[in-house]
């Protein structure tokens, strides 16, 4: 069977490409599969609920709470950031007045001057710990806080001199990492567990942000849980900085943190933040697990100013996010919004059977109108049963099929005014979340990256040793010459074909290459005081190994954004030095400069992110850096290697393309 290079390519493009697909198919499919799963348990959780609650215009059975993330209160940035977070402390919790607030990680920016490196900064904890303490917040409501990445830049070891969460936090000087807190109300348990998934030891940027829980960690999280359900808890609402996309866990199989989660009927939620909605990309990261329970991503406080309000009415969950300072704040906790119903958790039947509308108001000032309306019918004013709760009646049994819109309307005495619409289904009509936020919340991260690097060593390496071995099969006679006119890339192809015969520049691209995948990238202060080995699949410091995670993305782009261009150029010199003019024209510097513009620019960009090395990670980083500075002596020996080919270097490519359609070579040029 005669193999050309098409033929090879498009079997691996076939094989890269379908796995790809199988898995966001796997994805796409989870609807259908989760509404299988979940309404078959459905009806064994409305068994479970010996204590049937029904919706009515008391204020009962009702608890809410906020959460705000990745505050990133910085020396060098914003310096509104921290006074408009003591109004949120001030202001904003004593109009709301919730149980409890949670305070998902990066709380503070722990950057250098210069925002290329990271360590932390004890004025920025001062600061964190003075809004906390000036504004009284811990004494007029529950703070739970929990370290991010950004709270553990450059930290060795918990409880060492750099751990400032354990003296500067509301939580740190109780609880070293995960624990739980819970709070009984009207009668019921709600159950908070805080997810502490930072690393252990914590590197400095840029090798620090995916979580991971530890074998000791995640039994720790497992006995919180069990110790929750064996206190009685009705509802449990886990959160942390990581999504769980993004927390690696050894100890817990494929399934990961979301088993642990999910195995608890109790767990209505995980409240996360971290992603920062992908800089506004993905302004609603939600989804509802597969194992059974929303994940919730939560804007960034940093620059949106961000905070989101839930609540449990009747033991349904509901939430909204929120804008800071806009008022009135309005959450509707029934019917609730159908896009966030957890089927098996939150029975029809009590809605269906349900007397009112409730809503969820707050406003600095007195509210003048509250009015709802349910499709297109018309607007009914709502009736006051507390300071927060407004009730309208209604017939649910008139909305039994199908989607339906409800509208509110709501005036403060200010002449603010706030317009919520939100679908409700009473027949268990599904919603579908927006498909980007699914892939970010439901793939595994550091599978992303991994295939991101795998698919760029393919892209990378493949060719060339293709065209080297098929190079070896013509001249021994094996394979016949090919015919470019067969080929849709035949410049392309016979250019890296030459390459790839050029053994002083072909071994040490591949060589390079492979290194990447196996050698150590740098040996440097990975923590300050703590010399660190980094490889492509982990990093060795201070006694610990840390699992590769963001070193698959470095590596792609190392590969695709600097190797892959480079290697184009050096081939594209080798072919002008195989196929040279007739006529060599003599030009000045300035055209010189325009002529090698790529290469500058890609050697210029090497040189910029070799400096980030030695500002992130010191001078013996820089040094030791095959991956960076090394890379910089060895593509500019290459370039120099490509320009200046000694023709004995081109003999093995002559006999196969020397006396083959010599007008191609202007199609070199």
């Amino acid at each position: 069977m005669r193999f050309t290079t098409a033929a090879i390519a498009l079997i691996v493009f076939i094989v890269v490409f379908s796995i790809f697909v199988a898995n966001l198919a796997s994805l796409i499919g989870i609807d259908k599969q989760l509404s299988n799963r979940l309404d078959a348990a459905a009806s064994d959780g409305q068994q479970r609920n010996t204590k049937r609650l029904k919706f009515d215009d008391r204020p009962e059975h009702l608890m809410w709470f906020l959460q705000i993330s990745d505050i990133h209160i910085s020396m060098y940035l914003d310096p509104v950031r921290v006074p408009q977070l003591v109004e949120f402390c001030n202001r904003t919790v004593d109009i709301i007045n919730p149980a409890v607030v949670l305070a998902s990680g990066d709380l503070t920016d722990a950057k250098t001057s210069n925002f290329l490196g990271s360590k932390q900064h004890e004025q920025e904890w001062r600061w964190y710990h003075e809004v906390l303490r000036d504004t009284n917040v811990v004494n007029r409501t529950v703070w739970l806080d929990i370290r991010g990445n950004h709270d553990n830049f450059n930290v060795p070891a918990l409880q060492a001199r750099q751990d400032l969460f354990t003296n500067y936090s509301a939580q740190g000087r109780h609880h070293t990492r995960s624990y739980m807190h819970q709070i009984v109300k009207g009668g019921e348990r709600y159950t908070f567990i805080a997810v502490d998934a930072c690393l252990d030891p914590g590197p400095k940027r840029p090798f620090n942000f995916v979580g991971m829980l530890s074998i000791n960690e995640t039994q720790h999280l497992l006995n919180l849980a069990e110790r929750s359900r064996a206190l009685g808890t009705n509802y449990t609402v886990w959160f942390g900085h990581y999504p769980t996309s993004c927390i690696l866990t050894p100890g817990l199989g494929a399934g990961g943190i979301r088993n642990l989660i999910g195995r608890y009927r109790e767990a209505y939620a995980y409240l996360a933040g971290h992603f920062h909605t992908l800089g506004g990309a993905v302004p609603r990261m939600y989804t509802l697990q597969n194992e059974g329970f929303l994940e919730l991503e939560l804007g960034d406080w940093m620059r949106n100013r961000r905070y989101r309000l839930a609540a449990f009415d009747h033991g349904y969950f509901s939430f909204v996010d929120v804008q800071h300072n806009q008022w009135p704040v309005v959450l509707v906790t029934n019917p609730k919004d159908a896009l966030f119903n957890v089927p098996g958790k939150e029975p029809i039947g009590p809605i269906l059977e349900s007397t009112h509308i409730r809503i969820l108001v707050f406003s600095p000032a007195a509210i003048t109108e509250c009015q709802v309306k349910v499709d297109g019918g018309s607007w009914r004013e709502c009736s006051r049963t507390s300071r927060e709760l407004f009730v309208v009646p209604w017939e649910p049994t008139l909305y039994k099929r199908g989607l339906h819109k409800l509208s509110v309307y709501v005036l403060d005495g200010d002449g603010r005014s706030r317009v919520v619409e939100q679908q409700f289904t009473l027949d268990g009509s599904r919603l579908r979340f927006d498909f980007l936020a699914k892939l970010v919340l439901m793939y595994d991260t550091n599978q992303i990256f991994q295939s991101f690097f795998s698919v760029a060593l393919i892209v990378y390496l493949v060719p060339l040793c293709v065209f080297r071995v098929w190079h070896t099969l013509v001249r021994r006679g094996t394979l016949p010459r090919p015919r470019l006119r067969t080929f849709c890339c035949g410049a392309w192809i016979r250019k890296m074909w030459i390459l790839s015969t050029v053994d002083r520049l072909m071994f040490p691209i591949v060589g390079y290459c492979l290194y990447l995948t196996c050698g150590p990238w740098s040996i440097g202060e990975v923590i300050d005081g703590h010399m660190g080995v980094v490889f492509v699949w982990g990093i060795f410091v201070n006694n610990a190994f840390l699992p590769g995670t963001l070193t698959y993305l470095y590596g792609f782009f190392q590969l695709m954004l600097c190797q892959l261009p480079l290697t184009i150029i050096f081939a594209n010199n080798v072919v002008r030095r195989f196929y040279p003019r007739g006529t060599e024209k003599s030009y000045g510097w300035l055209m010189a400069l325009w002529k090698n513009a790529a290469f500058i620019l890609i050697m210029t960009v090497e040189v910029i992110l070799a400096g980030i090395f030695w500002n992130s990670y010191g001078l013996l980083a820089f040094i030791i850096t095959p991956l960076r500075a090394w890379s910089i002596v060895m593509n500019v020996i290459l370039w120099h290697q490509s320009r200046y080919i000694p023709e004995k270097c081109l003999r093995s490519a002559a006999t196969v393309w020397s006396s083959s359609e010599p007008k191609l070579s202007s199609l070199s040029q």
